[in-house]
């Protein structure tokens, strides 16, 4: 039995892995059994099965009149199509909190919702998901969440659902809400392909793990530049050691032609954070970069 859910029905719309992670992560925080709509009836199927505490929505209106909480975890594309269909199934007299789990669009994506009388927001978590919701319903404890909202009550609706998953809301505003995707995926995006190229060059220098090798280094350069940004940084770059850095890029146009372009692209903008931060123009370390000899 759940004592006292906080919702009478909760609505999960969509099947890929944040929807997994949220209906695992809410399934004991709803009194009627969890209804889960996807275009897909077998994945629908089989994330019912694995929540337990839940039914499949046949319809999109099944969980617009019976749910107070429905949560939209579907690709950005699919989310105005969705949102249109959605607000015509809503009654007149449905006042639901409706949100999408988006990181790149805010709550203005959900206006046609809204104008039918249903709280909305944006509410992005701010991890990554691989398909593991028990490990990951772990991990929303403590994450972040970024809310962005349009109405106080709104906000504080999105401020309960994200202390129901044990997290930290954050907010951001609606113009900002861009930017705010572009930073976390130029982090974590782009730290698996840095990652991964670093890989690849220590196969061809004869490395036969190239993950325990990276792991102790990278993590202490992670925790150091999240404790200290670029007073963390360390190297070559840093100390302007212009052969090392030739070296470097004779190696790799050898060996890993591939990862050329992006460590000069990285270098450079290390330079560009150096100087920003008041060091001296390392002309000859750009100059060296910018050769293709």
């Amino acid at each position: 039995m759940r004592s006292d859910p906080p919702h009478r029905r909760i609505g999960i719309i969509g099947t890929g892995r944040v929807a997994r992670a949220m209906a695992r992560a809410l399934q004991a925080r709803t009194a009627d059994p969890m209804l889960v709509w996807g275009r897909d009836p077998v994945r629908r199927d089989a994330m019912v099965a694995g929540i337990g505490h839940a039914q499949a929505a046949h319809e999109l209106t099944t969980i617009a009149s019976a749910c107070d909480l429905i949560l939209i975890a579907v690709s950005d594309d699919a989310i105005p199509d969705l949102v249109e269909a959605l607000a015509q199934q809503l009654s007149e007299d449905a006042t639901p909190f409706i949100l999408h789990l988006s990181g790149g669009s805010g709550a203005a994506l959900l206006a046609p919702l809204a104008q039918r009388g249903a709280l909305t927001a944006a509410v992005h978590p701010a991890m990554t998901f691989t398909g593991d919701p028990e490990r990951e319903v772990a991990r929303m404890v403590g994450a972040r969440f970024v809310v962005t909202a349009d109405t106080h009550p709104a906000v504080l609706a999105a401020k309960a659902l994200v202390a129901l998953l044990g997290g930290v809301a954050e907010q951001v505003g609606e113009a900002q809400r861009p930017l705010y995707h572009a930073a976390l995926c130029h982090a974590a995006n782009h730290l698996v392909t840095l990652i991964a190229g670093a890989g690849d060059a220590l196969t061809a220098a004869g490395i036969a793990d190239p993950g325990a090798l990276l792991g102790p280094l990278v993590r202490a350069a992670l925790d150091n530049g999240l404790d200290r940004g670029m007073t963390a940084l360390s190297g070559p770059l840093l100390r302007g050691d212009g052969d090392t850095i030739a070296s470097h890029l004779a190696a790799l146009s050898a060996d890993s032609p591939h990862l050329l372009p992006a460590y000069r692209a990285m270098a450079i903008a290390t330079l560009d954070a150096l100087e920003r931060s008041g060091a001296q123009p390392a002309t000859m370390l750009r100059q060296e970069l910018a050769s293709d000899t």
